[in-house]
């Protein structure tokens, strides 16, 4: 009895230990396919997550805030942040908080994500030929610009500009007619003998305003307030805008109205971030530049009436009899002062303009 009872508790050990052991695989099984599971979540997840990586591009610019250009990028950011569902975000340092033009443009070589503005005769310093865009008197209208723009030789350019690490994202965001404020007045180029009047450090400048008669004086726009009223120069030039948004009225009360340059802006990035971007996000923001370029351009040259009012209430005289014809004759020389120009440059662009 003892010994058949011995061996029926052992039979049910056993037995429990191998339910046990079939039990203990069972679970482990689960464990691990749970495991595998939830990796492969979390895998996707990332996976997920890495396919909407998030872009912060800052744009520069050294204008004052409440300038066109500006309030136009802003509404640019804001319709590319739409655009992309918060993908990419842009944000605008005006008065010149990211640096200098050429500030901006050594960020973007460097590989930073960083949007440019300027003109092209900044621009020249990388592709000359594009400097021509921003010559004295080269167009009667904003609008002709268009016919430059949407030719093959620009496109040329362009892809000149990309060798050299920068994509144009636009060339269509009008600045304005430029004049000169003073305290004096200026209406044909013999007045302006002797006259320090500030440029940019900018090629084009020098040789625009030297040929118009006076002494280029080089500083960043930062300093032009400071300038006027240090007597550091003695005069500068820029659109209304922008005489009005960096209120230079307060340290100088005659604008000469002599319209050297109307002025065609634009923006870059850098070619290499640009091509590392998704093609979606790449076709989105070069349309948005182009299309609030139009928007900002038809803006600027409607508020030119306002701006004047503006600063004509701050007491500001306007000098409207310029001898505007004078002053093209004189600086028709600029365009002979750029050997590194491809031959033949100026004519090119004037058979554009009378397509």
């Amino acid at each position: 009895m003892k010994k058949a009872s011995y061996l029926s508790m052992l039979t049910v050990l056993v037995l429990s230990l191998v339910t046990a052991g079939c039990g203990g695989s069972s679970s482990s099984s689960d464990q691990k396919q749970d495991q595998n599971t939830t990796n492969n979540n979390s895998s996707a997840e990332k996976k997920e997550e890495g396919s909407q990586e998030k872009y912060v591009i800052k744009l520069g610019t050294v204008i004052a805030d409440n300038e066109p250009i500006n309030v136009y990028a802003k509404k640019l950011a804001d319709k590319v942040k739409e655009r992309t569902n918060g993908q990419v975000e842009i944000e605008v340092y005006p008065n010149s908080s990211l640096g200098s033009n050429k500030d901006t443009y050594e960020q973007i070589l460097a590989g930073a994500p960083v949007i440019g503005h300027g003109d092209t005769g900044y621009w020249q310093d990388y592709v000359p030929d594009i400097g021509v865009l921003n010559g004295p008197f080269l167009v009667d209208s904003p609008d002709d610009y268009a016919k430059i723009t949407s030719s093959d030789w620009y496109k040329g350019i362009s892809s000149q500009m990309e060798q050299k690490g920068f994509k144009v994202l636009a060339l269509n965001w009008y600045f304005g007619e430029r004049h000169i404020i003073s305290n004096k007045e200026f209406r044909k180029p013999e007045d302006l003998k002797g006259v320090k009047l500030r440029i940019p450090p900018n090629v084009m400048w020098k040789e625009t305003i030297a040929a118009m008669g006076a002494t280029p004086t080089e500083l960043q726009w930062s300093e032009v307030y400071t300038g006027l009223s240090s007597g550091v120069v003695d005069a500068a030039e820029a659109p209304l805008s922008t005489i009005y948004g960096s209120k230079l009225y307060e340290n100088a009360k005659v604008i000469s109205m002599t319209g050297h340059f109307k002025a065609l802006t634009g923006f870059v990035i850098g070619a290499d971030y640009f091509n590392s971007l998704p093609a979606d996000i790449q076709q989105i923001l070069v349309e948005e530049f182009q299309k609030f370029g139009e928007e900002e351009s038809k803006a600027a040259i409607e508020q030119t009436a306002e701006w004047k009012t503006k600063l004509e209430e701050q007491g500001v005289k306007f000098v409207e009899d310029v001898d505007v014809d004078a002053f093209r004759e004189a600086t028709k020389v600029v365009y002979t002062k750029f050997d590194q120009w491809s031959p033949g440059l100026y004519d090119t662009i004037q058979e554009l303009l009378k397509k």
